[in-house]
């Protein structure tokens, strides 16, 4: 995890550019569109988003509904997609600052 980031954090200069450099990390990395569950309810992720509370985001829908939800609540699949290996250290990342 320490590699992971390591590599997405090496440039930057604060938290801000921090949770940008995630956000790309995440959004190159993550495969999607994926299904996984919602309170219960199946769910398509899009796509990843960074919203205007400077958030990174999955783009969830059901039918004609969307909805965000902030990736570190985000419950990943059995198997999980590729590329959410980065979501992990996300996490990691977020529990340590």
């Amino acid at each position: 995890m320490e590699a992971m980031v390591e590599a997405a954090t090496i440039d930057c200069h604060n938290e801000s550019e921090e949770v940008t450099a995630w956000f790309t990390r995440i959004e190159e990395s993550l495969a999607t569109p994926f299904e996984t569950q919602v309170l219960g309810a199946a769910v398509a992720v899009r796509q990843i988003a960074l919203n205007d509370a400077g958030q990174i985001v999955a783009v969830c829908s059901r039918g004609r509904n969307r909805q965000t939800l902030p990736i570190l609540d985000l419950p990943l699949p059995r198997p999980q997609p590729d590329g959410s290996e980065w979501i992990e250290a996300y996490r990691y990342w977020t529990a340590r600052n």
